[in-house]
Formats: structure tokens, sequence, C-alpha cells
């Protein structure tokens, strides 16, 4: 996973150790392998081999259910990957991979990757001190959602790809221990915590089972891992930091068996194991069953306590294998990795690399699918208070007798008076009325 500036030449730009493209006209850090994982592609060739669309959209295979290859399930149901699980790809060590990361998403139809994976350039302890303008645009990704989480591979040594002996590696290491080297850690670890990047999950000495690296464990075994203790101890010891470190070997036995690396609970936070579709093993199940693979190192995390993650996954020598995507997307949903994170680039990759259609579609199939978002609460709508319609207050008549004398004095007309003393009391005088004459 190397660093390397480039100059832009519109050419491919060949190096067996770079495994990526240039793409822009600064020097831009990539991730490669020096084992042959990886090839220099430009940005013309990657388009036409992947179909790509505008936008990072790929172009979906004519016939057949979309996500659907020959072999994979059409719903994926019970190989389904966990969908609460970080996952990501590497797409790049700079800003350009920062930039790829909303095609990614597009292209899963809206799925979030949700880890953000890069790797220090180990070419100088300057590069490997973390350079504030090679990780600013990580800290703005980072900073964007609460759940994002950044992993950054550390290296322990200078010229970490440069083929350096074994006795010098050893005589490196033994430098290391006795603290040599402690304060390019304690500045990285300064410059996380002020980029606001203090809960980074940190992957120093990645595959140091293997040969490939300078920061290799085989040549001294005991000053590795006093080595590892210091630079742990000495990032700690930051204010601020929260920081996680995953211990990550190699799937396999390589050069040593990786848990002779193993440098003590107190010093690990995550187990992690970068497995590719390539010896030791053929089939999946093989990749789960050998000395040093998958099911010894879930078995070894949880006798130490530690969850597990994978850091690097990818095809390789095994071409285009769909059903290693399937094993290792099951295997994961099954164990519940911290993260993992696939390396999207030609051998490996399945979306910016186009070699690998089956796979490719076997992993959209089960990765696209919409993250399951909260149900939202209705807003409860207040019920208005009825305004009370008032009782009309019957007006009720005086209550008489039916019938009853109205004294109705009529005025005189004259001398005579007449009083009015109803029908009733009119009927008992025969019909006559009463009346009175004043004076005489």
């Amino acid at each position: 996973m190397p660093y390397r500036p480039w100059a832009v030449t519109g050419a491919c730009l060949g190096a067996l150790t770079a495994g990526l493209l240039v793409t822009t006209a600064l020097p831009v850090p990539e991730h490669g392998r020096t084992d042959g994982k990886g090839t220099a592609r430009d940005s013309a060739s990657l388009s036409a081999d992947t179909g790509e669309l505008p936008g990072g959209e790929r172009q979906r295979p004519a016939g057949g259910a979309p996500g659907a290859p020959a072999g994979g399930p059409a719903d994926g149901s019970a190989e389904r990957a966990a969908r609460d699980v970080p996952f990501g790809a590497f797409l790049g060590s700079g800003p350009e991979g920062v930039r790829r990361m909303a095609g990614l998403k597009r292209w899963l139809d809206g799925r979030e990757p949700r880890v953000g994976h890069t790797y220090l350039p180990g070419d100088l302890w300057s590069n490997i001190e973390g350079e504030p303008d090679f990780l600013r645009p990580w800290a703005k990704w980072r900073h964007a959602r609460a759940d994002r989480l950044f992993v950054l591979n550390v290296p322990l040594l200078e010229r970490n790809e440069e083929g350096v002996p074994d006795a010098e590696v050893a005589r490196l290491l033994r430098a290391g221990a006795d603290g040599r080297f402690d304060r390019h850690f304690r500045t990285l670890a300064e410059r996380l915590v002020a980029l606001g990047l203090a809960d980074t999950v940190l992957v120093p000495g990645w595959e140091m089972n293997g040969v490939t690296y300078t920061h290799r464990c085989a040549p001294d075994p005991k000053a590795w891992k006093a080595y590892w203790r210091r630079v742990v101890t000495a990032m700690r010891a930051v204010p601020g930091q929260r920081f996680r470190f995953d211990f990550a070997p190699s799937r396999g036995e390589d050069a040593i068996g990786w848990t002779k690396c193993y440098p003590g609970d107190r010093y690990v936070d995550i187990v992690g194991m970068d497995s590719y579709d390539q010896p030791p093993g053929g089939k999946f199940a093989e990749h789960v069953r050998q000395p040093y693979g998958l099911q010894h190192q879930v078995d070894f995390a949880a006798r130490h306590g530690k969850p597990v993650s994978y850091p690097e996954w990818g095809l390789f020598r095994g071409g285009d294998n769909p059903a290693y995507v399937r094993g290792m997307l099951g295997w994961m949903r099954k164990h519940r990795p911290v993260y993992h994170t696939i390396t999207d680039y030609c051998p490996h990759g399945v979306w910016r690399c186009g070699r690998n259609p089956d796979s490719t579609e076997v992993f959209r199939a089960l990765m696209s699918a919409p993250e399951p978002r909260p149900t939202p609460k209705p807003t409860p709508t207040p019920t208005p208070t009825p305004t009370p319609t008032p009782t009309p207050t019957p007006s009720t008549p005086e209550a008489r007798p039916s019938g009853s004398p109205e004294w109705k004095p009529e005025h005189p007309a004259g001398r005579e008076f007449c009083l009015n003393l109803g029908e009733w009391v009119e009927k008992l005088l025969g019909g006559g009325r009463f009346c009175f004459r004043h004076g005489g």
C-alpha cells in the first residue's frame, strides 16, 4: 500500500507497487502492493472497463434481474450483509479517495459507505508523521456525519516498500523498541487530535506476518512486539486521543504465524485480518479452516476479548469469483466486525474495476439495498377544544289560569265608567257589564 508521487502524462502510469490511478496534477498518494496485487491503470481505461456512467453509475448487464448474476441468489436474503456493520472501500489515498465516496454511494443506490480508509505513505518519516494537508480532506469527510469511521494504516518504518534486507529490518525494529522513533508517532497523534480525528482506528504495521514491507515481524518477533508497544504507548500519551489500534495480519501463515507477533491485549483494541481470494486455500471454506485463517482469527479474538475487522479484502488470483464475495459477506454478516473495507482497484475491486462482472453484481445485490430508516413518528395533531354552545334559556311566560279576568279599567267617557270583568264574569251577570255612574 505505497505512496508514490507521480507526474501526470495522460498515459498509463505503470508501477507494480502503485496499483492505482493518478487523477490530478499534484502528487497523489496511492495504495498499491509490491507483491503483484496491483497494476497501474489510467482513468480512460478505467471508464472503459467499468462501463461507468456520468456521476459514477454503472450500466447493469442486459438480461436477467438487476443484481442477480449467474449462480447468485436473486434476493440475497440469507446472505445479505448486516446493515449496521460499517463498510467502505479503499478508493485512493488522497483527496481523490474522498471524492469517489459519493460515486460509490450512488452506485449502491444510496447506501452510505460509512468507513473512509487510507494509508500514510511509507517512504519518509515526514510522511509517516501525517502531513496535515494529506489528512485534512479525510477530516472534513469524517466530520460531515457523526456515524462515520476513519481508518488509517500507519507504516512502522520508512522505506517501507524498498526491499530492505532482513538484517537491516531487525536492526531497525530493535531501534524502534528502544524508543528511537517515538517522536514520529507522537507527532502523528497530535496532528490527528488537532484535526478532530481523535477517534481514528489506526492499523500500524499491517500484514506484519508477510515479506512485503520493511515493518515485517519475522526478522525479530520479540523486537517487533516491543516496538508496537512503544508506538501505542507514545500515541496514547497525547491528550484528547481516543484511538483504537487494529492488529491486522494477512490471512494464513505466510513468513511467520501471526500469533507470534501479537503484542499483548493491553496494546490491541481490534484483531483484524487482510484476506484476499488467493492461496493458501482455493475455496472459501479453506480460507476459513486453514491454520491462521479466518476461523483462527475469530477464535483468537474471542479468547482475548477483542472484536474483529477486515481492513482489506477483495478478489485476486481466483479471478472473477462471486462465490468468494458471497462467502466474505456472509462471514462478516455472521461475525459482525467493527468494520470492513474492500480494496477497489483492479484486480481486487468491484466498482472501479471492470474485470469482475459476476462478482460485481453479487456485491451490488447484497450491499446496495437501502439502509433501514426509522419510521418517522407522526407529529400529533392537537385536538381543538370545542367552543361550548350556549344553552338557550327559554323564556317561560308567566302561568295564568285559562280565562282568568283581566282587570283593565276603561277610562270613563263622561260620568260613567265600567269595569271589564272578563267574559266568564259577565256571563254570571247575565251578559251585562258592571258599571258605575259618578255623581248621581
